[in-house]
């Protein structure tokens, strides 16, 4: 018998994933932002695109998206994620670092920005309520394109990245008003606007003072209950179950999703639990913020664009130039140089992601028509498409402002503490040791561990050290791998030592690894798969027996120490040459 399923279901189902296995590495080859990628394809291939040709040429059904309402739900999901993400990455001591340029350029620069957007469209006779709200989602510049271009070139660092990083932290943070806003006054209706505002921050801060009372009582004792099972696949489970939750209870006391899920990534950041949801949410919030810009470039009309291009041209190039002057004045006026001013200005004039998640909310809530806000994607993804270009003519500005110059300027080196920092591998008899000594040679470290137990010791002595499984390279990517200078793995199994040291080994063939091994046949296994240096157990024992009964026959300490020390370099160097002696006489196939 066969078995009936929902054709336009899969195959819109399939276009998202072509998408998304074809196209984007098309465009990642290219040199373009993902992003931009799936924008151009849900306008190329949604129902306003070449899916308007259906009737005339049938066989398109199978290439495009016949009803965007099959993906929607899905893909308003990546949004969800991207706020729990952001609220993840989020902390008090974070935040008070830079909280110059957070708090101050980047609050400024929102503010400002917002009531010139919403002065100028109040003009045109839109309700002070509707000219605030088009005015704050507008005011918003692009974290994903912008981040990505800054970390391509190496400038996350640099003056111009940390401005940059600065502001779209601070218009992350506003997203939250701006959508609780949206809800409450999409709920309530029209009224006077400080009463409006009053309100919504009232039952948005019960809302979410119900969350984080929850979150508190119910999601380190989960995490640690699921974290002690030690079962990859229960952590994801749970890290699905928690956004998806807290998302649900925040839409039932009348918020949106995303908020409820920052919220419960702004509880989780400071646990000991953040690196592994990290490495976890990355991969599903890059998979469903695509689907989320695909369905958002479904929704932008080409024709729009061909009915009018002078206006869409001049409204792109007005919102650009507005919000680049403010920004690179601002940044001016809080010390940066005219080069790094000018950058960041023309990084953050264009349109952010959020206008659409903003966009598509005032739509469903009634507050703007489906023809306005039409008018808005389009004007917020052309200005988002030029962000690449916009780069470039950055730096071709600033040769012009400062000639001395290079045109990416190196940031200044970390402090010698920060050049050698360390992921330490294990919170075990060993890792104890070697972190008090990290600890007592002032050497940062970031620890990892999988027993939960083990960990919450760590974090009650003040030591960095995070649940996780260092097996999977996705966490310690989270832990920053590939920034740190050494790995050293303290853990005694050797299927899991070998595991962790083949996978880092193809990201950081160059890193320093110093692992312990069980005994000499262990270690000259390790030396051969790349470790650095090898501890073996069985010789550190004999060394140690000697030296103790050496010692206590009156040898002097000295003559001890300095044969020990001659000894272990023997016995390494022996370890070392029959590894490479093994690894030459392997045959090539």
């Amino acid at each position: 018998m066969a078995v009936s399923i929902n054709f336009p279901v899969y195959s819109d189902a399939l276009v998202v994933l072509g998408t998304a296995g074809v196209v984007v590495p098309m465009v990642r080859y290219f040199g373009l932002n993902p992003v931009l990628g799936y924008l151009g394809a849900g306008m190329l291939l949604g129902p306003l695109g070449l899916g308007s040709f259906i009737e005339r040429l049938p066989f398109l059904y199978w290439i495009t998206v016949v009803d965007p309402e099959n993906m929607r739900g899905i893909a308003e999901l990546g949004v969800v994620f991207l706020l729990f993400f952001i609220g993840l990455e989020l902390s008090f001591a974070r935040l008070m670092s830079m909280r110059r340029l957070v708090f101050g350029l980047g609050g400024l620069q929102f503010l400002l920005t917002t009531a010139a957007l919403s002065l100028i469209i109040a003009a045109t006779g839109y309700t002070a309520s509707i000219s605030l709200i088009l005015g704050a989602f507008l005011a918003l510049s692009s974290t994903a394109i912008v981040l990505e271009i800054l970390a391509a070139r190496g400038e996350l660092t640099s003056g111009t990245g940390r401005a940059c990083f600065g502001v779209l932290l601070a218009q992350d943070l506003a997203v939250i008003p701006i959508l609780m806003f949206e809800s409450i006054l999409g709920a309530n209706g029209a009224g006077p606007l400080p009463l409006t505002v009053a309100k919504a921050l009232g039952d948005a801060g019960a809302a979410i003072a119900g969350i984080v009372i929850v979150g508190r009582v119910v999601l380190r004792p989960l995490f640690r209950l699921v974290g002690a099972l030690q079962s990859h696949e229960l952590l994801i489970a749970a890290v699905l179950f928690v956004i998806i939750g807290t998302g649900v209870l925040a839409a039932a006391a009348g918020l949106s999703m995303a908020l409820g899920a920052f919220v419960a990534g702004l509880l989780l950041a400071e646990t000991e639990y953040r690196k592994a949801l990290e490495a976890i949410v990355e991969p599903f919030k890059g998979l469903l913020l695509g689907l989320f810009f695909f369905t958002v470039g479904m929704g932008i009309d080409l024709r729009e664009i061909v009915r009018d291009p002078l206006a869409i041209l001049a409204l792109v190039c007005g919102l650009i130039a507005l919000k680049a002057s403010i920004t690179a004045a601002l940044a001016r006026a809080f010390g940066q140089p005219w080069r790094v001013a000018l950058q960041t200005g023309l990084l953050l004039g264009p349109g952010s992601e959020f206008a659409f998640v903003a966009d598509g909310l005032a739509v469903s809530l009634g507050l703007i028509d489906a023809d306005l806000a039409g008018f808005i994607l389009v004007v917020t993804s052309l200005s988002m498409a030029l962000i690449p270009p916009l780069a470039h003519a950055g730096d071709w500005f600033a040769s012009i402002i400062d000639p001395q110059s290079p045109p990416h300027p190196a940031p200044p080196p970390p402090p010698d503490g920060q050049k050698r920092r360390a992921i330490i591998v294990g919170y075990g008899r060993v890792g104890k040791v070697v972190t008090s000594l990290f600890d007592e040679h002032q050497i940062p470290y970031v620890g990892t561990e999988i027993d939960p137990e083990l960990v919450t010791q760590a974090r009650r002595s003040r030591r960095d050290v995070y649940y996780g499984d260092a097996r999977h390279p996705a966490f310690l990517k989270a832990c920053g791998l590939m920034d740190a200078s050494a790995l050293i793995v303290t853990i005694g199994a050797q299927a899991t030592v070998d595991a962790i040291l083949e996978g880092v080994r193809q990201l950081r063939p160059d890193m320093l690894i110093v692992a312990r091994a069980k005994d000499t046949e262990h270690a000259r296994h390790l030396y051969k798969i790349g470790v650095t240096d090898a501890v073996p157990e069985t010789v550190e024992a004999s060394l140690q027996l000697a030296e103790a009964a050496l010692v206590g026959l009156g040898v002097p300490t000295g003559k001890v120490l300095a044969s020990i020390h001659e000894k272990r370099d023997c016995f390494r160097a022996e370890l070392r040459e029959a590894a490479e002696k093994n690894i030459s006489a392997t045959p090539t196939l």
